[in-house]
């Protein structure tokens, strides 16, 4: 494998020949969609001086960037961010954790209130919200404490449901053969522990997706193809048996890549086996027992990577926000329009980030794309206009097909690729996209974070 530093100092070269600056590519794709769109200055256009009050709901990425964002845009505006969590975890890492390639503190970068903006407008309440009163523009803490607003902007992010499969305990991430790269950087780490000794010893392996929208879709999919690269390099590939079980009738929500990833899967000799839902585990016994429309199926395992079934936040799916009915309503998502982000129901209110029940958007580079389209419609709102920002549903997925090589496939909510870089194809592997995932993404995001991208 080349050395990452000739690895990034060969993408530097590749960007500079394609005639972009090194400072433009490292701010990345969301500094670059504001600017040619032009709503960085039509959110400079909207500043507001009023002593208008926003609650921000989590302080996850899109709470983080559109607190800072909006102490910008409205300087004598009162900010209110609402959540216990900490500290700040950069989930787009946690694949990369839970495959040996990265440490655990690399996806820790700070504390969710050391990345807030300063101030006395600024207050950061770390309680938890327990409800929401929509109709009176209040919430309330689990502490219950009441907090009024003018305007609210949801970023509750998304709730895993372990509990859903049988005798599944996060606790016990990392032993027996059991691993899950999305609970926590603790539990990434984890799951690497078990991954790394079914790379040495090989034996059985079964890679699960979930039957419902998840956070970032490509990350099953980089951890089972990182974990056969760790497999080959460490010696337990051969003789071993592999499977992926998806509960879907595919792996991949567009056409072209899921071909590709179950072709490549077999190419490895790996089983696919679709509508296969995981159903429960038996931990100490080291069984996992798979449903389909045709029964029961139970296999023994030595590895189990386990994708939960995700949904809204309880506080969500149990309030007046959530979708009523339709398909989002099945997972209580916030009911937001697809395209302003705005809440369908109450125009005060809008939504950004995992929580919002729409066709795509649940990954950090929608953040990056969403956050302006919902700061420039909530300042129209507040400006007494129309909201006019419209988001396409843009979301990027690097996906990774072994160490040191990636494809960047970035698409829209009619799942047309719309590649930001001319000289990416999204349909080839390159070391190119893999050095945008392990070295360039992070600093991005940290731009993102602080309102700068």
């Amino acid at each position: 494998m080349k050395n990452n530093k000739k690895i990034f100092n060969d993408a530097m070269q590749s960007a500079e020949k394609a005639g972009m600056s090194r400072r433009n590519f490292l701010k990345g794709t969301a500094a670059a969609f504001a600017y040619f769109t032009g709503l960085e200055a039509a959110i400079a256009d909207q500043g507001n001086d009023s002593p208008t009050h926003i609650v921000i709901v989590g302080s996850g990425s899109a709470g983080i960037s559109m607190a800072n964002r909006l102490a910008d845009a409205l300087p004598n505006g009162k900010i209110t961010i609402i959540d216990r969590k900490e500290p700040h975890v950069y989930w787009p890492g946690l694949t990369l954790v839970a495959t040996g390639v990265w440490p655990k503190d690399k996806v820790i970068p700070g504390s969710n209130a050391s990345l807030l903006p300063k101030g006395d407008r600024i207050q950061f309440v770390q309680q938890m919200v327990e409800s929401f009163d929509p109709e009176n523009k209040q919430v309330t803490t689990d502490e219950g404490q009441v907090i009024s607003y003018d305007y609210m902007v949801v970023t509750a992010g998304i709730e895993y449901d372990y509990e859903y499969i049988e005798g599944m305990d996060v606790n016990r991430i990392g032993e027996k053969g059991l691993g899950s790269v999305y609970h926590s950087p603790d539990k990434a780490a984890d799951t690497w522990k078990a991954i790394e000794k079914f790379s040495k010893e090989g034996g059985n392996g079964y890679f699960t997706l979930s039957h419902t929208p998840i956070r970032c879709a490509g990350a099953p999919l980089k951890t089972t193809f990182l974990t056969i690269d760790q497999m080959k390099r460490n010696g337990g590939f051969e003789g071993s048996n592999l499977n992926f079980y998806s509960s879907t009738s595919g792996v991949f929500g567009l056409p072209w890549f899921n071909d590709f990833v179950i072709n490549r899967f077999k190419e490895h000799g790996m089983s696919v086996e679709l509508q296969t839902r995981l159903k429960a585990v038996d931990i100490d016994a080291q069984k996992a027992t798979f449903t389909t429309d045709l029964g029961d199926e139970t296999v023994d395992y030595d590895l189990l990577h386990v994708v939960p079934p995700m949904r809204a936040p309880r506080v969500i799916r149990e309030s007046a926000l959530a979708w009523q009915d339709g398909g989002f309503s099945t997972g209580g998502w916030l009911e937001v329009d697809q395209e302003t982000l705005q809440h369908r129901r109450y125009p005060e209110v809008f939504g950004c980030g995992d929580v919002n029940g729409t066709p795509l958007g649940k990954t950090a580079a929608t953040v990056k794309m969403s956050v302006p389209i919902v700061l420039n419609n909530l300042l129209s709102v507040i400006n007494g206009q129309e909201p006019t920002a419209k988001f396409n549903g843009y979301t990027s997925c690097p996906l990774i097909t072994e160490i040191g090589s990636a494809m960047l496939i970035e698409f829209d909510y009619n799942k047309d690729l719309i590649p930001t870089y001319s000289f990416i194809d999204p349909q080839q592997e390159s070391w190119f996209a893999w050095v945008m995932k392990e070295q360039l993404l992070k600093p991005t995001y940290m731009r993102m974070l602080a309102g700068k991208a």
